[in-house]
């Protein structure tokens, strides 16, 4: 489980959280939105979190805990870019680009969890 270069779910995963950061400074600076945006930032940075740390597993085991905890970060991800824009707080235009990220990056990372998994 070492890590390369041009792994796409590192990249992927760290132009999300990158994106997500932009975000956040928008909703802080022109929404004035703090608590949700918050979270937001939280969820959406710890999902390459903890996919660098699927990557420099010691074991399968970390391996597939991490790349778990990953997705259940980017479907927390999912639930505050809902709330932000069905809050009125995102526009449309705004809530899909991102989400078309995010879901991107979630099939890419269930897929590896499940075959992970699936290969025990």
């Amino acid at each position: 489980m070492t890590e390369g270069r041009n792994n796409v779910v590192l990249e992927k995963s760290l132009d999300f959280a990158l994106r997500i950061v932009r975000l956040c400074h928008y909703l802080n600076e022109e929404k004035r939105e703090y608590v949700l945006s918050k979270e937001l930032l939280i969820s959406g940075t710890n999902i390459g979190r903890h996919a660098r740390a699927a990557i420099g597993a010691e074991n399968r085991d970390t391996f597939i805990s991490e790349f778990g905890v990953a997705r259940r970060r980017a479907l927390e991800t999912e639930y505050w870019l809902l709330v932000l824009f069905h809050g009125d707080i995102l526009n449309e235009t705004e809530y899909r680009s991102i989400e078309a990220d995010r879901l991107e990056l979630v099939k890419i990372i269930s897929s590896i969890h499940s075959s992970s998994r699936g290969s025990n």
